[in-house]
């Protein structure tokens, strides 16, 4: 293989060619149009040829020129290409994890100290959000979702089912005329609300009330079950949460259960990833340790009667 011409010189003549001036390949390559052309020679006089037709305050590409311009310019693309797929791949100890907000912040952080203790050598990335993960756009290795682990072309492993619990501050339960003893005793409490205003209507079907109002479906609606846990330790009403993610207010006495109820969805957290991804082993790893924590914390669940099954979420 001959011996190539020196990279920069390279790039000044391709920077050169394509804009058909020296000084604007200079702005490009940072450097000085005098520095530009000096490159530009130096490959002439390697090649023997002249690749520039110059003229007063113009630049062509000469028969040779414009031969060499083609491949070079075609060499100097893939370069380009394949710099940017090796950018994109995952860094061999980083682990990106998109999760929603209230998960990540009242789950999966406080368990995070454990997991790093196990695994020292993989660096974490918490990305929180509550839309649907695009694996290869975002940066994302694994995705924690909440639904019905329908994921087409994914791998989907289950981490805990969600249950949906009443609770409020204890000041609010003690203000309350007459403490609730069954689920149609809420409709006369102030209720807090999600985002869609399904939640509570779906609950009351499930425990068998039929008889809702409208005005009993009535009041603020948070799109984040973080805010809704907020504003009922606050005194602020009733809210209908997951006890996975209301646990550690739970156990702090921040929030208390209105009722000894519970109901056993459908639903349930996912850990989402694409199947090609699933024996690396940093997506093993966090795998494992994830699906362990959900399996000790439904051993250790508190028991709740069973309420009726609905046949849609």
């Amino acid at each position: 293989m001959p011996r190539l011409p020196p990279l920069n010189a390279l790039r000044a003549f391709e920077a050169t060619a394509r804009h058909l001036s020296m000084k604007e390949a200079a702005a490009e390559l940072a450097v000085t149009p005098g520095a530009v052309s000096q490159l530009v020679r130096s490959l002439e006089e390697r090649l023997g040829a002249a690749l520039f037709r110059r003229a007063n305050r113009s630049l062509t590409l000469t028969e040779a020129g414009q031969a060499y311009f083609v491949p070079i310019r075609h060499a100097f693309r893939q370069i380009g290409e394949a710099t940017r797929r090796v950018q994109a791949l995952p860094r061999a100890g980083m682990l990106t994890v998109s999760s929603p907000p209230a998960f990540a912040a009242s789950w999966l952080v406080p368990r995070l100290g454990r997991f790093s203790a196990r695994h020292p050598d993989i660096e974490l990335n918490i990305a929180t959000t509550r839309r649907l993960a695009n694996f290869a756009a975002d940066g994302i290795d694994l995705a924690i979702r909440h639904g019905l682990g329908r994921y087409p072309g994914l791998r989907c492993d289950r981490i805990a089912t969600i249950a949906m619990i009443p609770v409020c501050s204890a000041g609010f339960l003690a203000a309350t005329v007459r403490r609730p003893r069954q689920p149609a005793d809420l409709l006369t409490l102030k209720l807090l609300h999600d985002a869609e205003r399904q939640d509570w209507a779906l609950w009351f079907q499930a425990q068998g009330v039929v008889d809702v109002s409208h005005a009993a479906l009535e009041g603020i609606s948070f799109d984040d079950q973080t805010l809704l846990m907020r504003a009922a330790a606050s005194d602020q009403g009733v809210a209908l949460v997951t006890e996975t993610l209301a646990r550690p207010e739970l156990d702090r006495g921040t929030l208390v259960r209105v009722l000894d109820v519970a109901w056993p969805q459908e639903f349930a957290y996912w850990l989402v990833y694409p199947r090609a991804s699933a024996n690396q082993p940093k997506t093993v790893a966090f795998r494992d340790w994830l699906l362990e924590e959900g399996r000790q914390i439904s051993a250790g669940a508190r028991p709740a009667r069973r309420a009726p099954s609905l046949s849609g979420p």
